[in-house]
Formats: C-alpha cells, sequence, structure tokens
C-alpha cells in the first residue's frame, strides 16, 4: 500500500472508533488546564493509528500529540530535528476533543507527513459526516475521491471565514473579531483547525486564522489547501514551517484582506 492508502485507512478506522463513542458517557482528563482535555479515546486512536503506520513502515518516525504531551523531550526540539528526518508521521488522533466529549459534530482525525521539514501528504477525516479529505503534493486535493478547489471568491464579503480558540491567546484572538466582521460574510468557530483547513481547502470558507497552533494541529491541513489552489502562512504573511503557531490559510485572494485585519488589531 502506497503512503496515502496508509493514511487514509488509518484514519478511517480511528475515525469509526470515535464516532461509536461520539455522545456517549466519556471520562476526560484535564491536560494544561481545563480547557485542554483528552479522554481515552485519543490515546486508543493515537496508538491505533501509529500500529497501522509503523507496521507498514517500521523505519518511519512518528510525532502523534497524546504521546508528545507524555514526553520529557521539548517539541520545538523534536520539530528543529525533523529537517533531517527522511519520513515524519504527524498525527492528531482527535483534532476537536472537546466537541467530542459534548456529543458536538466537529472532531476529525488528522494525518500528515513531512520528509525532511516539509509537509508532502495530508489526510483529515470527519467521521460525523463520513467525509475523507486527502492530499499529496503535485497530486491535486480530494474529497471522498471528488477532486477539490478553494473558493474562487475575490473578495472579503464573499467570504465566510474561521477561527479558533486557544485558551492562551483568547485575549488577542476576540479583539480581531470587530475588524474582520466589518469586511467578511461571516466567521465560524467550528472547533477543529483541521476541520477548518480541509473547509478551506474545498470552498465552504474563503479563509481560516488561529493563534497558539501546534504540528499536530496543521500537519493535516496544509497540503490540502497548497493542492486545492490555496495558500498558507504564518500569521504576518510570513512562509509555513513545522514551527508555526500562529497561521492564516485561505483562498490566496483573500489572504491580503486577513493580514490586514490581524494588523488592525495588534495596532
Amino acid at each position: 500500500m502506497s503512503y496515502l492508502e496508509i493514511a487514509c485507512k488509518a484514519a478511517k478506522e480511528a475515525g469509526r472508533m470515535i464516532r461509536s463513542r461520539a455522545g456517549g458517557e466519556l471520562a476526560a482528563e484535564e491536560k494544561s488546564s481545563s480547557f485542554d482535555v483528552v479522554t481515552e479515546f485519543d490515546k486508543k486512536a493515537e496508538q491505533l493509528i501509529r500500529a497501522s503506520i509503523l507496521e507498514a513502515y517500521p523505519d518511519h518516525a512518528f510525532l502523534g500529540e497524546e504521546e508528545t504531551y507524555h514526553s520529557s523531550r521539548p517539541l520545538h526540539e523534536v520539530l528543529e530535528a525533523a529537517v533531517d528526518v527522511p519520513f515524519l508521521w504527524i498525527v492528531d488522533p482527535i483534532d476537536g476533543t472537546t466537541n467530542f466529549v459534548h456529543g458536538i459534530p466537529g472532531f476529525t482525525v488528522s494525518i500528515g507527513l513531512a520528509c525532511k521539514g516539509e509537509l508532502v501528504l495530508g489526510v483529515v477525516y470527519d467521521p460525523s459526516r463520513d467525509e475523507l479529505f486527502w492530499a499529496e503534493q503535485g497530486k491535486g486535493a480530494y474529497l471522498n475521491g471528488n477532486p477539490i478547489k478553494v473558493s474562487a471568491a475575490e473578495h472579503a464579503a464573499e467570504c465566510v471565514i474561521a477561527t479558533g480558540f486557544m485558551p492562551a491567546y483568547r485575549e488577542l484572538n476576540i479583539p480581531s473579531l470587530a475588524s474582520f466582521g466589518k469586511q467578511f460574510r461571516g466567521i465560524r468557530v467550528l472547533g477543529s483547525a483541521a476541520l477548518h483547513m480541509a473547509y478551506v481547502a474545498c470552498g465552504r470558507l474563503g479563509a481560516f486564522w488561529q493563534y497558539g497552533l501546534n504540528a499536530w494541529d496543521l500537519a493535516g491541513g496544509v497540503v490540502l489547501v497548497r493542492e486545492a489552489g490555496g495558500m498558507v502562512t504564518d500569521i504576518g504573511g510570513g512562509e509555513f514551517g513545522l514551527s508555526v503557531q500562529h497561521i492564516i490559510c485561505s483562498n490566496g485572494k483573500v489572504h491580503p484582506a486577513m493580514i490586514s485585519c490581524l494588523k488592525q488589531n495588534v495596532q
């Protein structure tokens, strides 16, 4: 099986397990704060994905959100070393755990593959809607086998955009809503960065921005957006890399308007 086939298979298997328990009674543990929770199914899903990938490719490296949280090695060191790693799988087993715990749709399985620090493959699976998004570098982006493209909207007023609220950045993010609200058609918060990026890739959203993300939040979606014809940068419009935490992704045409709104917020 190809890298893409393995990733899609693992994402769907993990998604089916997760979906079977969504809305049920779940025991959630706090991680860094009461806003950051994990369930036994985050851990089980990550173990399932890890086993599937490493069984096929035992010499590949694996970076999972839950495993990393319990690691003694700082994430920035792992990402700095990634430029020398031939194959690094970056996984968020449940992106949108808070939605999952509360029985709210909008949680995803996100899998990305980086080769020497460059993302080359991305898979995002939404088990609630049975939507599987995937993309490989140079081969386009797809939703359930059908090609997808970013929105053709030329102007901010034509676009619905999205954001998310990491606890440490809420005070920074909330004031920016006023700037965006004056230019864009609407703002949504779906609870999963990977889902937001997949929706940018298929044209449902014109753009997405968020502060305080990590590599596993983004790895599945970056290649999707790029291969669908969109743009991914840091919050100021600079080049994206695995260590970037503050992000904008868009159809490209409204990217300058996104950057402008965020600059207004920090002035």
